[in-house]
């Protein structure tokens, strides 16, 4: 990559849900001062419908977005590695040295919530999490 903007992957194990409402949370905050991108482990074939209309009440537009995989030479270039949930599991080729965060996000399945009423809670979890995340670089 040859961009001086900070770059930040945001990794689950599908990339249907939770990493792509991370991206598409930092792209509507940060605008183009970033350079965001979403991939999963074991990526699905279709992003969770869910997701993609707790974001739309807010205003953030994911809906173009398909599960992906790891770029390996993407992920060479990038300044920061967000994983999202104890299941996901990057193993960084020899080099290669992104700073990584480990999000163990809320999940409200724990607790009997599903649907909708999930992925708001998990949105706002993640929006907290991204804006904590952009002001941290922002200030640096």
């Amino acid at each position: 990559m040859t961009s001086t903007r900070t770059s930040i992957l945001f990794v689950c194990v599908r990339n249907g849900g939770k990493s792509q409402m991370a991206a598409a949370i930092a792209n509507n905050y940060a605008g183009d001062r970033f350079e965001i991108y979403s991939a999963g482990t074991a990526p699905g074939t279709a992003l969770n419908a869910d997701s993609v209309a707790a974001l739309a009440e807010i205003g953030v537009d994911m809906s173009q977005g398909h599960p992906k995989g790891i770029d390996w030479q993407l992920l060479g270039g990038i300044d920061q590695l967000v994983i999202l949930g104890a299941d996901a599991h990057v193993e960084l080729p020899d080099g290669i040295q992104p700073t990584i965060e480990r999000w163990i996000t809320d999940e409200p399945s724990a607790r009997g919530i599903e649907g909708i009423d999930r992925m708001r809670l998990i949105r706002d979890d993640l929006a907290a999490r991204v804006r904590g995340l952009i002001s941290q670089h922002i200030d640096d």
